[in-house]
């Protein structure tokens, strides 16, 4: 059979092969099969070498003219075999509106969050500016600026989690005040809520990590008196218009007097505490005031705290704090906003 010869047949048994072809990756074979590198069609052409002169060019014709209409034959039939196979796949991934919805699980604030969004907002409807300050916090900050004593216990390795010489993680959110001293004069209102640190062991009713609000306000003045007003106002705001605060002398390095305060229990049940302890409060001590060059004759302040986790904690009846961290959602979808 001459080489002429061939390219017809050659072309014939292609276009019998494009025919039959039943899906896109068979043809796409096919393809390389004939017209590949190495194609049985584009392999005719290294027998141009064996032709006359006269033959060479009429041979070269041939096939690109062979391949040509090969190759046109081939886009047609995958054209036709593409639609066939992506009408099946958008008949398999269709929607089936006969079946049931799928459930969404909708997100729902934290125990915690709630707790905190209603401290917040009832000290902001207190006329107190709210304000974020860091949990990696200056020795200055943390310890010396609220008048502890350099051999005071919380300073110690054993209650106090130190990153280098000068910074702490915090351990209470009182650290706040010494940066509000230097960069505001007063009269001013401030409170801040945020994570604290204590090299604490973990148990029921302790944690390493915990969070505390604290609250302050300088201004012409200030006394007890206002001190234990608005604490009355807060709570109420918080817990109903029936509370009442109650103090006990009490000493904190950072207030002079201190008292720690409670109210009468909100979440009362039979046989229950009559009073639920809060946290600790007073007047801030002079000597922070006359470190930051404020003029005691002049002005005076008040300050409490509180931890977030002991109001949750007595309003739902939760008796373990791990529970809180556990992200265990049969415990969270409890407490819904």
């Amino acid at each position: 059979m001459s080489s002429f010869d061939l390219v017809s047949k050659i072309e014939t048994e292609a276009n019998l092969a494009i025919s039959n072809a039943s899906s896109v990756s068979v043809l796409k074979e096919t393809e390389i099969k004939f017209l590949g590198r190495n194609g049985a069609l584009t392999s005719l052409l290294r027998e141009v070498g064996n032709l006359s002169s006269e033959e060479k060019p009429l041979f070269g014709k041939l096939v690109n003219e062979a391949k040509s209409r090969l190759q046109t034959a081939f886009d047609l039939k995958k054209s036709d075999l593409s639609k066939i196979e992506n009408a099946k796949k958008t008949a398999s991934e269709s929607l089936d509106l006969t079946m049931p919805g799928r459930k969404f699980s909708v997100g729902l604030p934290h125990v915690l969050s709630q707790t905190i969004d209603r401290i917040r907002n009832s000290l902001l409807g207190l006329g107190f500016e709210y304000i974020e300050t860091p949990e990696l916090e200056d020795i200055k900050y943390n310890f010396l600026s609220l008048n502890y004593p350099p051999d005071h216990p919380a300073m110690d390795d054993q209650d106090t989690f130190y990153v280098d010489n000068n910074r702490v993680l915090r351990t209470q959110c009182t650290a706040f005040q010494g940066r509000v001293f230097e960069s505001t004069k007063p009269p001013f209102r401030k409170f801040t809520i945020g994570r604290c640190f204590r090299n604490e062991a973990v148990d029921k009713t302790h944690g390493h990590t915990f969070l505390q609000v604290d609250v302050f306000m300088v201004d012409k003045g200030v006394s007890m008196a206002h001190l234990k007003g608005t604490l009355s106002l807060f709570a109420r705001a918080m817990f109903g218009e029936d509370i009442h605060v109650r103090f006990r002398p009490d000493f904190f390095p950072f207030v002079e007097p201190g008292v720690d305060y409670s109210i009468t229990n909100p979440f009362k049940k039979a046989g229950g505490a009559n009073w639920l302890e809060l946290g600790g409060a007073g007047l801030v001590h002079p000597n922070i005031l006359e470190s930051f060059g404020i003029n005691t004759d002049e002005y005076s302040g008040f300050a409490f705290g509180l931890g977030v986790e002991r109001i949750a904690m007595t309003q739902f009846g939760i008796d373990d704090l791990r529970l809180f961290f556990d992200n265990d959602l049969r415990f969270l979808e409890q407490f819904q906003a």
